[in-house]
């Protein structure tokens, strides 16, 4: 979050281009109801903001959170850097800043807190190719740039595919991998449904799929 409502749009541009999932509040606020909602791998917070101040805040996060943050700050005295990282703030940003430069410091900080929490032992599961990304480890899925809302049955359709890419998938296989339920003469029209919703979402022409295929009497494939 920022105080200046330009810069925290535009960081909020550049970590989005790199496929962060980014969550921007105007008002500090907003910002410990969220942590109570939703997971938080890290936070960027500025310094000077209205009512709360960052140096605050961070200490109302490190009470109950492990996440790296970083501090943005006009200042450049060593005692308000000092402050910030003796009150649990992972790296200090002094503005002006070229925003991949705070892109940097997150890539550096996200990897060393997974390697501090042995999360990098399993890699993250993800697919990418001919414009189509979709990552098992944080759910999200983008299409020529174009993130795309999928239900879980969608989204797990969708993996599957991708993960046995240039295979044929039958419907019953679909169906009792994704639903765990065993496979009925109805079952075939629920994965019907649900590939026709999906390939809508993805924006595809019914007659010439690009990326979700049927092979007649046989299954769906990703080629």
């Amino acid at each position: 979050m920022d105080d200046e409502k330009e810069i925290a749009d535009l960081l909020e541009v550049y970590l989005k281009n790199e496929r962060f999932q980014v969550k921007t509040c105007y008002h500090p606020k907003e910002v410990i109801p969220y942590l109570e909602q939703e997971p938080v791998s890290l936070a960027i917070l500025d310094v000077m903001m209205p009512e709360l101040d960052g140096f605050t805040l961070c200490s109302q996060i490190r009470q109950k959170y492990l996440f790296p943050v970083i501090m943005l700050t006009a200042k450049g005295e060593n005692l308000d850097k000092i402050q910030g990282l003796t009150l649990g703030a992972d790296d200090y940003i002094v503005k002006p800043f070229h925003p991949l430069e705070v892109v940097a410091r997150v890539k550096t900080q996200l990897r060393r807190y997974r390697q501090y929490n042995g999360a990098d032992t399993a890699p993250m599961e993800e697919y990418d190719e001919k414009g189509l990304y979709i990552c098992k480890d944080n759910h999200k899925c983008i299409l020529n740039g174009e993130t795309l809302s999928l239900t879980p049955y969608e989204f797990h359709i969708l993996w599957y595919l991708c993960q046995n890419h240039g295979r044929v998938i039958s419907a019953e296989t679909l169906f009792e991998t994704i639903w765990g339920e065993k496979f009925l003469e109805s079952s075939n029209n629920t994965v019907m449904a649900h590939i026709a919703r999906l390939r809508e979402k993805m924006h595809e022409q019914p007659r010439k799929p690009k990326y979700i295929k049927t092979v007649w009497g046989v299954g769906y494939t990703i080629e």
